[in-house]
């Protein structure tokens, strides 16, 4: 069954449209990524500054290879790199134990 990774980034909130920007330019950076299968980018509505992230991953082998390889070098820079917008990072794991969807008509 599938893994999902939740990376819970606190944003101030003069920092949140730089945020969904940089997000927004590396579009598709992940989608090809062996084992991927879903990526949603969620903004706080009310009573926190956090923005969660959340993928979905085939197993957690898949997650790692990408964490190693493509979310690393997309993170690494020279002197030139922008700061972080985030002000903080925690990813929480867990495990698809049950799965539904909508039923078909």
């Amino acid at each position: 069954m599938s893994i999902v990774k939740i990376n819970v980034l606190t944003v101030p909130a003069e920092q949140r449209e730089t945020l969904e920007k940089r997000f927004a330019s590396r579009a598709g950076a992940v989608e090809s990524s062996d084992g991927f299968e879903w990526f949603e980018l969620l903004r706080p509505v009310e009573g926190t500054d956090d923005y969660l992230v959340y993928t979905r991953w085939r197993d957690e082998e898949s997650f790692q290879a990408w964490m190693e390889g493509p979310m690393k070098a997309a993170h690494q820079g020279g002197s030139d790199r922008p700061k972080p917008a985030a002000s903080g990072s925690t990813v929480w794991s867990f495990e698809v134990v049950q799965q539904t969807g909508p039923k078909g008509e």
